[in-house]
């Protein structure tokens, strides 16, 4: 391939944007920082060798369709599902993601919306800012204790083993997973217990925290019957992929005591919220914050960068997806 026409659809960290333009000669950076749309994103695939996306840019199987220029998508994430990576791969594109580096930025994220939701932090924020906190009292803004309580995760992959690790080792709760995966998970915790079935993790947990990938059978994994199975007083936290729990299921849940509350850093149709969870005092909210440190970020797109390396110099890109 000759000197390649890369499009990047939104901008990214400026170290890596600095190295992206200093290797390669036609770089085209969305200076406007908005979203490409269906219709950019499909006139990118038709007119540059090398199509750069992140995990806002939905890529379904229609873009796919015709006469297009790409041959290599670099997706700036580890998850997608954003992506028809069968399409993709049937029109002769090899895809490519950032897993590994972003690991513990996104289980110190969950363990984030874990204590804040216990602890109603937000809610307490939300009291002190808009002026109406009227002074200590014994009975006021009670949450929920950590330590020692029992951590449900569903998805034992690397973010989930890191967000095990901080809750067994740092505040000494017992670990319950689940995942479907026929592999065995290194993650060296005395005592923690793999179950056969979710149900099983949403009975025991106190606090449930979701690591599963988006999309095909996860869509809406945990619905109105799996909240239902957890206990009253116990929370759940997502900070995977939006489409994996039924939002109206768990707005109804939130409402009407099914469980305690939810944090949140992901959504189905982000970034649009269902107004229903923002009402709610029980809910967390995070604008998909799970990898946002200047340090996570910068390794991503590096790890873009490298994948992008190696497929130019026809090597096979060591985190290639399809």
């Amino acid at each position: 391939m000759d000197e390649p026409v890369i499009v990047v659809t939104r901008r990214w960290p400026a170290p890596v944007e600095d190295e992206l333009t200093r290797r390669f000669g036609d770089v085209r950076l969305n200076a406007d920082d908005v979203p490409l749309g269906a219709h950019g994103l499909r006139a990118a695939l038709e007119y540059a060798d090398v199509v750069l996306p992140t995990v806002s840019d939905r890529l379904p199987a229609e873009l796919f369709e015709g006469e297009l220029r790409t041959k290599f998508l670099g997706n700036f994430g580890v998850g997608y599902n954003h992506i028809d990576t069968a399409a993709a791969a049937k029109a002769g594109i090899v895809v490519t993601n950032t897993p590994r580096v972003l690991t513990d930025t996104t289980a110190d994220t969950a363990m984030t919306l874990l204590l804040m939701v216990a602890r109603r932090a937000g809610e307490g924020e939300r009291e002190v800012r808009a002026g109406r906190w009227t002074g200590w009292r014994p009975t006021h803004m009670m949450g929920a204790d950590v330590t020692g309580k029992t951590l449900g995760i569903v998805g034992m992959g690397r973010i989930g083993v890191a967000l095990a690790r901080r809750g067994h080792f740092g505040f000494g709760m017992s670990v319950v997973f689940y995942d479907p995966a026929d592999f065995e998970p290194d993650h060296r915790i005395p005592g923690a217990r793999r179950v056969g079935t979710l149900e099983e993790v949403l009975a025991v947990a106190d606090f449930v925290s979701l690591h599963m990938p988006g999309g095909a059978e996860n869509t809406h994994l945990i619905d109105a019957a799996a909240l239902a199975t957890m206990k009253p007083t116990a929370f759940l936290v997502n900070s995977a992929r939006g489409d994996v729990i039924d939002s109206s299921a768990l707005i109804e849940a939130l409402r009407s005591g099914t469980i305690a509350g939810a944090g949140l850093d992901v959504y189905e149709g982000e970034p649009e919220i269902p107004q229903g969870l923002v009402e709610l005092d029980n809910a967390v909210l995070l604008p998909h914050l799970g990898s946002a440190t200047l340090e996570t970020r910068t390794a991503m797109g590096m790890l873009v960068l490298d994948n992008l390396q190696d497929f130019l110099a026809g090597r096979d890109p060591s985190c290639r997806v399809a």
